[in-house]
């Protein structure tokens, strides 16, 4: 964890401490965050974060400056979208049935998440206000790609702090190895120790996330090409990303090869505790 936030804070100016723009998630997403953000205050570094208006878990505090911008969308509304998505992850049911009901959920999800990030850039005023603030950085989790988009707009290199991202698409945009018949896929139950025909049957899910992801972040697909004035795609988007904190730890997540710019943070967003005693 030492180690990316060091990374992380080569990319601001030391001497007399950068500028960072954050643009988080709500819930768990902004906890995470929130510890990283207060070490980087202490440090001399100016932190603004950007949120929806009606964002409880967000709140302003000595280390960082709060923006907010109004949002058309029910944020209790949101909340139980999110909420019953995490159910049917867990919930026993047929693979099928899982599939179906994950795809409508994180359709109704997605639509919520972009309507909230164009809020934010087509936000004249505040806008307008982040482009003279000249920032160093944008720090941001890119499962909800706005705030990349946001960095894109304004010319401003970007810090990806993730737990995991769908469809392993956080490796393919790193270009990391990414075998599709030996690391157990999401909804199928597998463990690391497969039959051959279980291999094969561990890779057909590789083409339905794919499919899954590109229904899910479509509009975030269109709402960046109209933002930026160019045909893109969330890929094309998220590969501008200069270092990637990942929060994953290796005695819960499979191993896997990794770049140089994807840096492991486990056990930031947890507290610390007494050690124990002999």
């Amino acid at each position: 964890a030492s180690a990316g936030v060091l990374l992380f804070l080569s990319l601001l100016c030391s001497a007399s401490g950068g500028k960072l723009l954050v643009v988080p998630m709500d819930e768990s997403h902004w906890l995470s965050l929130r510890s990283l953000l207060v070490a980087l205050s202490q440090k001399g570094h100016r932190i603004v974060t950007v949120a929806p208006e009606g964002n409880s878990s967000v709140e302003a505090s000595e280390y960082h400056a709060l923006e907010r911008y109004p949002v058309p969308l029910c944020r209790e509304e949101l909340r139980a979208r999110v909420r019953s998505l995490g159910n049917d992850l867990f919930e026993r049911k047929p693979f099928r049935e899982r599939t179906t009901a994950l795809l409508e959920k994180v359709q109704l999800i997605s639509s919520l998440y972009t309507s909230s990030c164009s809020s934010l850039l087509h936000n004249k005023d505040l806008m307008q206000y982040l482009q003279s603030s000249e920032f160093d950085a944008v720090l941001t989790d890119p499962l909800v790609p706005c705030g990349q988009i946001l960095a894109l707009r304004l010319s401003v290199p970007s810090v990806f702090s993730l737990q995991g991202f769908p469809c392993s698409s956080d490796l393919q945009v790193a270009q990391c190895p990414d075998l599709p018949s030996y690391v157990p896929r999401t909804l199928t139950d597998r463990s690391g120790h497969m039959t051959f025909i279980q291999h094969v049957e561990n890779s057909v899910p590789k083409s339905i996330d794919s499919f899954l992801c590109s229904f899910a972040y479509l509009p975030f697909e269109l709402l960046a090409s109209n933002v930026l004035h160019q045909q893109v795609t969330v890929k094309e988007v998220l590969c501008h990303g200069s270092i990637w904190l990942e929060r994953t730890d290796f005695v819960f997540e499979y191993p896997m090869p990794v770049m140089p710019n994807i840096v492991f943070t486990e056990g930031i967003n947890c507290g610390k505790k007494k050690p124990l005693s002999q």
